[in-house]
């Protein structure tokens, strides 16, 4: 049985399975991508719910796993080399878990860098401009009297739906025919923009056609329903 005490993180979130990799998420769209991936995969694991609203991140326990406390992380017993490994970054643990798996990446290199380029895409680009539109539309920001923020979220996060909607032109996915990581990293944000933050007019997305069709064969996805409630809020 794999030893994780040396993790601080498990004094605080004790593994009951500690032979099973470990994560410790809430579902936000940043945390289901983990979630998704590993129901997709069929890797046994554990969810931890770390409460952001209680700033359960900032806790020297969860600091010990990511410095950067945020969601998700994970620990996985059986890590490179048979050793535990923790590891955090959303876009890290996809490239991570497709690599230990070969599922949901592909085989061939130059589609593999290619199917990276979305995810990267994703977490430099779809990730925060979607999420300031959260902050200044939904949450927050929205008492701000100065519109001028929401507008250039807005635009911005327009214009990267627009990228979204020509990459998918002919495509059911965003690699083409094969279903990957690309994806997976990306249909929690815009669900969320859609939804959660009530943000469709803002970013015109009654205009748009492969993006709604693509979000939807996405969320019809037995495991992606399951990841998108994984760890539960309580």
């Amino acid at each position: 049985m794999p030893d994780l005490s040396h993790f601080p993180i498990t004094s605080r979130w004790p593994a009951r399975h500690p032979d099973r990799l470990q994560l410790y998420s809430l579902n936000t769209p940043n945390g289901v991508k983990a979630s998704i991936m590993l129901e997709e995969t069929g890797l046994p694991y554990e969810p931890h719910l770390i409460d952001i609203g209680a700033n359960e991140t900032w806790t020297p326990e969860y600091l010990s796993l990511n410095p950067n406390g945020k969601i998700p992380a994970i620990i996985d017993p059986d890590g490179p080399g048979g050793r535990p490994l923790g590891l955090f970054e959303s876009g890290a643990i996809l490239i991570y878990l497709a690599d230990k798996t070969g599922k949901f990446i592909p085989a061939d290199p130059a589609q593999r860098y290619e199917t990276i380029q979305w995810v990267m895409f994703q977490t430099g680009a779809i990730g925060p401009m979607f999420g300031q539109v959260g902050f200044f539309h939904k949450f927050a920001g929205r008492e701000y009297e100065d519109k001028r923020p929401l507008k250039r979220y807005a635009d911005e996060s327009k214009r990267l739906l627009g990228v979204l909607e020509t990459r998918l032109e002919g495509r059911d996915w965003l690699m083409g025919d094969e279903y990957t990581i690309a994806d997976i990293a990306t249909l929690g944000w815009v669900r969320n923009l859609i939804g959660f933050y009530d943000a469709g007019e803002l970013v015109d997305y009654a205009a748009l056609k492969n993006v709604p069709a693509w979000l939807a064969r996405g969320l019809s996805r037995p495991a992606v329903q399951r990841g998108l409630e994984i760890p539960k809020r309580s």
